[in-house]
C-alpha cells in the first residue's frame, strides 16, 4: 500500500475511533442512543474505508486472474 493511502486510512480510522468513542460515551454517561445521522455517518465511512482498501485488492485479483 502507498504512503498516502496508508495516510488516507489512518485519517479514516482516527475519525471513524473519534465519533464511536463519543457515541460510546453518550451511551454511558446519558444513558442515550446516538442520533441516528450520526450512525450513519459513520457507517458512510467505514463504507468509504473498505472501498478505500478494496479498490487495491481487486485490481491485484483483477490482474493474477485476468487472464482466465
Amino acid at each position: 500500500m502507498s504512503a498516502t493511502k496508508r495516510e488516507e486510512v489512518s485519517s479514516h480510522l482516527r475519525y471513524i475511533r473519534l465519533e464511536l468513542r463519543e457515541m460510546h460515551q453518550m451511551l454511558i454517561k446519558d444513558d442515550l442512543l446516538p442520533d441516528l445521522n450520526e450512525a450513519k455517518e459513520v457507517h458512510a465511512q467505514l463504507d468509504a474505508l473498505l472501498n478505500l482498501l478494496s479498490e487495491k485488492g481487486l485490481k491485484k485479483i483483477k490482474s493474477q486472474y485476468g487472464n482466465f
